[in-house]
């Protein structure tokens, strides 16, 4: 469960704002305001009602949520168009949490509390492993030749201020 105390105090002092907190439509003191969190109660995912002060973070973790998923969405629309068979899809908000009260909880990416033996059985499907990482820092060759790109990188068209691809930007005379 994300209840911050130092959120709320944050907030009531001017320091810290929700999401476009200019277009909400309360009072911007939130007395009296609740929210919904979650928290693991017997091996399942609950929501717990508490006042909104005390769930700033998850506010705003909801809000970076929904503003991923439409980001998720215009990928999935260029996927499609593309034709290829495949759909992106966002984790569980409670997945691979390491701070707050959900850290110490084994959550699959649908949202399903797992044991730990259960967890590390497929932690691998889920999140980049060792392997995984060492596979991308080999794509990840150096390229500081004049008009050379590293083969991660497409070529520009043309340079910057329409000058040739290999324009010397930068001399040492």
């Amino acid at each position: 469960m994300s209840k911050s105390s130092n959120a709320a105090t944050f907030y009531s002092s001017g320091l810290k704002g929700r999401y476009e907190e200019g277009k909400r439509g309360d009072d911007h003191v939130l007395k009296g305001n609740s929210y919904k969190i979650l928290s693991v109660e017997d091996g399942k995912l609950i929501e717990k009602e508490v006042p909104m002060l005390n769930a700033l973070n998850e506010v705003l973790r909801d809000d970076y949520i929904t503003d991923s998923k439409g980001g998720i969405d215009r990928w999935n629309r260029v996927i499609s168009k593309a034709g290829i068979p495949f759909t992106l899809t966002a984790p569980h908000k409670a997945f691979h949490r390491n701070i707050g009260s959900l850290s110490g909880s084994k959550i699959t990416p649908d949202g399903q509390v797992v044991t730990d033996e259960q967890w590390m059985a497929q932690v691998g499907e889920w999140l980049p492993t060792n392997e995984d990482r060492a596979y991308v820092a080999s794509l990840m060759g150096r390229c500081v030749e004049p008009g050379k790109f590293a083969n991660w990188i497409a070529p520009p068209v043309m340079g910057i201020n329409r000058q040739p691809v290999d324009f010397d930007y930068i001399r040492f005379n």
